[in-house]
């Protein structure tokens, strides 16, 4: 059974733990430093990704996980994870520019620049069919994959280490760089799992 941490500072955490549960994975709440000891992956969930980033520095946790990253513990980022997760990250229109430099901002474990709230507010949240043949390797579904976008992030570059597991309408959804998966959208959100299986595995 595996151990599975999952920020717990704020978001759509208590969805991701139900989803690992369903697949046997063992979980725990991290909020400080100490609780990432013996975990063998950590999740980054969607939420408000100023407040996370806050948290995060003000519990401590900022600095760990970018060293857990790039000593290779596995990572699901899911929209506002993934952003924290980015090399680069740029506001959408209608926001003003972040004076803060990159790496105040982003922990840069994935070679990506992100533009946060590229689609807009909530109220221009989207569900989207996609294709997910890589999923394949886990599961015998071989559905498209009903993604759930809120206010989510476009990924506007990818880097050359950087491996484009899904895309929709031409942009990459779904990126992997080494130990480390990146999401735009939210599939704790959905009851299909294979995207949680594919990490575990």
């Amino acid at each position: 059974m595996s151990r599975i941490g999952v920020m717990a500072l704020q978001g759509a955490f208590e969805e991701h733990i139900q989803a690992l549960g369903r697949l046997g994975a063992e979980t725990v709440e991290v909020r400080l430093p100490r609780d990432l000891e013996g975990c063998e992956g950590l999740v980054l969930p969607g939420g408000e990704t100023t407040t996370q980033r806050k948290l995060a520095k003000e519990y401590g946790l900022w600095e760990p996980i970018r060293h857990l990253g790039r000593e290779g513990l596995p990572m699901l980022a899911t929209c506002a994870g993934l952003i924290l997760l980015a090399r680069n990250v740029e506001e959408g229109e209608g926001h003003a520019p972040r004076e803060a430099s990159a790496a105040e901002t982003a922990l840069n474990l994935i070679d990506i620049d992100v533009v946060r709230n590229a689609y807009g507010r909530q109220v221009f949240s989207f569900e989207a069919e996609m294709k997910v043949p890589f999923l394949e390797s886990v599961s015998l579904d071989r559905a498209p994959f009903r993604a759930i976008f809120i206010r989510a992030p476009v990924i506007r570059r990818t880097g050359p280490g950087v491996t484009v597991l899904s895309e929709w309408e031409g942009s990459p959804v779904a990126v992997k760089q080494g130990n480390l998966i990146g999401l735009t959208f939210h599939p704790e959100l959905t009851c299909d799992d294979r995207f949680h299986l594919y990490f575990l595995n």
